[in-house]
């Protein structure tokens, strides 16, 4: 590696004999993508970006030019530059340099626009070397690290991030077209509330108070409900200090929203017109395959029970279990493989449960409702059976993709429920919810009936574009520090 960067340095130095070595701007006339619209012979264009692939035949050299828009071929000519200026261009210019070039348009014999230079600009020296271009950048950690070698080296990844940034695009117009309103709620937060998640704490040295990164913004959205809005969302950054899988990051993006006078029917019509517009948009289409299996999101989606799903696939029934004992005794009975003294409440055990028999089997888009009241603290009870919610969960692909409910919003309740999770933490559940006066002070002035939703944007994006893990969503995923022998590795 230092021999490849000094003799790039010596070539900078070189440069600097004949102008300054890193321009400070350059006006571009054309994107690279533009100039395949021109026609030819289209004189006095101005482009810029990456040299990506540099071929030397005789007096003729062809290069491909990236910028943000695509690539572009480029062609340097002895007859056309003068042979002292061909003969430094071809030996100064490295792959990874950034140039910019003047010229004319021409279409080659095999059909390629391309860009006959008849200037050129050194506008910044690279002095590391490109990935070698037919192993490129593969590895999957390696990508993540290298964020900026992998954009750079793999059209796949660009494009995976322009698809997230139509659909962060589509989600805003939807809701802002649907009379919500985007507003902020804080990141730091003095309770950690929302839902069951073990939350990264800090400490807020100028009030010399603890703080918590929001694992939710939901509490805080339904205050504003209390102060009077009736259609809120916010599309932001949620951290939960639990474990990574393809399917979980620590720090990821979640769109929360709540309705007044809303409940959970209403939230599952809305969601699915919601998806099903944004496939059409962003792919042009609403059936889409996730590592060969086709997952087909048009039409209306199935709806089942969590009562019945879960007897569907342990056959134990949910309805008469009213203890964390009772449910124990099935899950033996029933010869199910589960660490019982792992669980310290019945809605754990309930949502391990599912999570292990159940939602694996769930591929196909579906719609699962009325689950366990002991399972989410912040719902409301259904008026049909006080021991289920007036819930649903989006799952696809065994992936929750949404969660949503209408809202608890008796103070009373709520308080009750919010003891109940003030008991399991103080038995050791790292994950249950804390006590948040100023959200029960908010509810005793009064809420309106209410349904909220989150969605995992990331966890969708990874359907949409076939990604296997959903850090390959996320531009610079928190990864382990490297060992020193794998940071030498990784420098040369």
């Amino acid at each position: 590696m230092d021999q490849y960067q000094k003799v790039r340095l010596d070539k900078l130095k070189d440069w600097g004999q004949r102008q300054v070595p890193y321009i400070g701007r350059f006006e571009k006339s054309h994107s690279c993508l533009q100039i395949q619209d021109l026609a030819d012979d289209q004189q006095d264009i101005k482009v810029a970006g990456r040299i990506m692939t540099m071929r030397l035949m005789g007096k003729i050299c062809f290069a491909s030019l990236q910028d943000a828009s695509g690539r572009l071929q480029i062609c340097l000519q002895q007859d056309v530059l003068g042979k002292d200026e061909f003969k430094f261009l071809t030996k100064k210019l490295d792959m990874g340099d950034h140039i910019g070039v003047e010229g004319a348009t021409f279409t080659t014999q095999k059909g390629e626009k391309t860009l006959k230079v008849q200037k050129c600009q050194l506008l910044s020296k690279g002095i590391r070397p490109l990935p070698e271009k037919f192993k490129g950048l593969a590895d999957p950690e390696l990508k993540s690290r290298l964020r900026f070698l992998d954009l750079m080296m793999n059209s796949e990844t660009r494009k995976r991030f322009e698809v997230r940034h139509q659909v962060i695009k589509f989600l805003r117009n939807f809701l802002d077209q649907n009379q919500f309103q985007e507003v902020e709620t804080p990141l730091l937060q003095a309770k950690s509330s929302g839902a069951s998640a073990r939350p990264f704490k800090t400490h807020h040295n100028a009030l010399d108070i603890p703080l918590y990164l929001r694992i939710a913004p939901e509490t805080y959205l339904k205050r504003l409900i209390a102060g009077g809005y009736e259609r809120v969302y916010e599309l932001g950054k949620c951290f939960r200090n639990e474990g990574i899988d393809a399917s979980h990051l620590q720090e990821f993006t979640m769109l929360e929203w709540y309705a007044a006078y809303w409940d959970y029917q209403d939230n599952m019509k809305f969601v699915q017109k919601m998806i099903q517009q944004m496939l059409t948009q962003v792919l042009q289409t609403q059936k889409i395959t996730y590592e060969d299996q086709l997952l087909d999101f048009s039409g209306d989606w199935p709806v089942m029970t969590y009562r019945d799903l879960v007897l569907k696939y342990t056959q134990i029934d949910l309805q008469p279990i009213e203890t964390l004992e009772q449910l124990k005794s099935e899950i033996q009975k029933a010869g199910l493989d589960l660490p019982l003294d792992k669980y310290l409440g019945l809605g754990a055990l309930i949502d391990g449960l599912y999570k292990k028999y159940c939602r694996p089997h769930l591929i196909q888009p579906i719609f699962i409702t009325r689950h366990h009241v002991d399972l989410v603290p912040l719902a409301r009870r259904s008026d049909e059976n006080p021991q289920e919610l007036d819930m649903f969960q989006l799952v696809v692909n065994g992936w929750e993709v949404v969660k949503a409910y209408s809202e608890l919003v008796d103070p009373i309740e709520q308080k009750n429920r919010l003891l109940e999770q003030l008991r399991l933490a103080e038995a050791g559940d790292d994950e249950a919810m804390m006590m948040e006066e100023d959200f029960l002070l908010a509810m005793e002035y009064g809420m309106p009936p209410i349904s909220g939703l989150g969605f995992g944007v990331e966890r969708f994006l990874a359907l949409m574009t076939n990604s296997h893990n959903i850090r390959d969503l996320i531009f610079f995923p928190s990864l382990r520090p490297l060992a020193a022998d794998d940071q030498q590795a990784l420098d040369s």
